[in-house]
């Protein structure tokens, strides 16, 4: 889920353009920008806790090099649903077991936001693959490091913060590993989004998106709040295929989170 900035973004610009940190596109400089990000997150209200998390990370090359090597979705959706799902039934058979397993759970999602299972497991098997592949780059190295990096700052900022933000509250190790560019959990938050849109689902007072029903419950929220209306049509052409946008913007991905839904969910 990597479109929409939070309102995070609010404090960062309330600070100003002469407050903003300096940006680079090597190591060298990471260290120097650390300090002066400091600050600036300091004004947004990042404690203490975030505070030594951003001065314990570390450069990512490794989200560099991913960053420099995206190329875009530009499969035919054919393609793309062999690739990353191997076939639609097959994968439809995996989502089904596991609703079947938790069915009162999905359920009582699909009541109180309008969401059906199949859409669900849908994002959850295509993001992470139900659980198994979370990512392997710390979340805090991985999203400071894309913050300093000059060529999206202005995007990546918000989501720094939040993600100190979320250290903070105990929502994030600053150890806990995810995507490239700082996507966590089951489903792949932004940070700035899962701030938002967080979803304590077991009760426990602790938003954990590395926790199945918490991230399960605010992929739904997300997408509740993005517009999603109970009980009409996601297929393309009906009122909630466009909220599949808000989660990915690449057309070939809503299409087949779509055509893997109506097989999990009939």
């Amino acid at each position: 889920m990597r479109r929409r900035l939070s309102v995070l973004a609010l404090f960062i610009l309330a600070a100003g353009p002469a407050a903003a940190a300096s940006c680079g596109n090597t190591a060298s400089g990471f260290d120097a920008w650390k300090s002066e990000f400091a600050a600036e997150a300091q004004r947004a209200g990042v404690g203490q806790r975030g505070l030594q998390a951003l001065a314990g990370a570390q450069y990512s090359q490794k989200t560099i090099n991913a960053d420099r090597n995206q190329k875009g979705v530009k499969y035919a959706l054919d393609d793309f649903i062999r690739i990353r799902l191997g076939s639609l039934d097959g994968f439809a058979g995996q989502a089904k077991k596991r609703r079947d397993r938790n069915k009162a759970f999905f359920d009582a999602l699909e009541q109180r936001y309008g969401v059906s299972a199949g859409i669900l497991l849908s994002i959850h098997g295509m993001e992470t693959g139900f659980g198994r592949n979370m990512g392997s780059e710390p979340v805090v190295n991985s999203i400071l490091t894309v913050a300093y990096d000059c060529r999206r700052p202005e995007f990546f900022t918000p989501h720094a913060i939040a993600a100190l933000m979320m250290v903070d509250r105990g929502m994030l190790d600053p150890s806990q590993r995810g995507a490239f560019h700082g996507e966590l959990g089951h489903t792949q938050f932004l940070p700035g989004n899962a701030m938002r849109y967080g979803v304590d689902a077991t009760g426990d007072g602790r938003v954990d998106f590395y926790n199945e029903a918490d991230a399960l419950a605010s992929t739904a929220n997300f997408l509740r709040q993005k517009g999603w209306r109970a009980g009409a049509g996601y297929q393309p052409g009906e009122p909630n295929f466009p909220v599949l946008n808000e989660w990915n913007a690449a057309t070939v991905y809503q299409q087949a989170i779509a055509a893997a839904a109506a097989r999990i969910d009939r």
